[in-house]
């Protein structure tokens, strides 16, 4: 009796002890899983707090665009189409992409030829199937010299060239490349080389442009560029 009692309380002691560890084995396993569950739960957290950010920011950037950050004075996209201006609350922020430069035809156009207020003016049209917007004013290079600097921006140009004017199919936008002459020391051309700007301040890929006009040619000691604009400057 006592050898079997013996046994049997060894026995169950054994028995306890699986059990015992079976309970430990099946918690470590449920606190792992919890563990993943909670990790993928603060990615997910994580992931959508990083979303909210983004836009977050991408709506301040465009607050901090207004002069007096009056809701009702947001910076806003014109969009010309058709020969109309239309204007787009938040336009950057409707998925439309920034114009590359391959989806336009540009024209230039010289105007006013050894005048006052001597002027290329510079037309871009949308030839693409999507709305695609433009910034600030072209970056232009007159001339062969693709390596020379770009022409600076006209300090007696209107102010508002950080806005995104979109473009819809068959939409333009206006530039100028204003010529100053000052006597014997000129360059001469027929062509330049122009790229867009980008909201960075970055210049995408030149293209080669010739101009139009009963004198295409042109002469400068001196230019400068006018931001992108709607309308047609120095229209008179």
């Amino acid at each position: 009796m006592t050898s079997h009692r013996a046994r049997h309380t060894a026995r169950s002691v054994a028995l306890a002890a699986v059990t015992a560890a079976l309970a430990l084995g099946l918690t470590a396993c449920g606190g792992a899983d919890d563990g993943s569950k909670a990790a993928v739960g603060d990615h997910a957290a994580g992931t959508a707090q990083s979303r909210s950010a983004s836009h977050g920011d991408g709506k301040a950037g465009a607050e901090q665009a207004n002069s007096d950050g009056d809701p009702k004075k947001r910076a806003r996209s014109a969009i010309a189409s058709g020969g109309t201006d239309e204007v787009a609350s938040m336009g950057a922020a409707t998925g439309v992409q920034q114009c590359r430069g391959d989806e336009m035809q540009v024209i230039a156009v010289h105007r006013f030829a050894g005048q006052q207020g001597d002027h290329l003016l510079v037309t871009a049209s949308n030839e693409g199937t999507k709305p695609c917007w433009v910034t600030s004013y072209p970056a232009v290079k007159l001339g062969e010299d693709v390596d020379s600097a770009a022409l600076p921006h006209s300090k007696k140009d209107n102010p508002g060239g950080d806005k995104h004017i979109t473009l819809r199919p068959g939409g333009k936008a206006y530039s100028a490349v204003n010529l100053f002459d000052y006597g014997s020391k000129n360059h001469t051309a027929q062509s330049f080389a122009i790229a867009l700007r980008g909201a960075d301040g970055h210049n995408g890929p030149f293209y080669s442009v010739d101009t139009k006009g009963q004198k295409p040619q042109f002469s400068w000691n001196e230019a400068d560029v006018l931001n992108w604009s709607t309308k047609k400057p120095y229209n008179f």
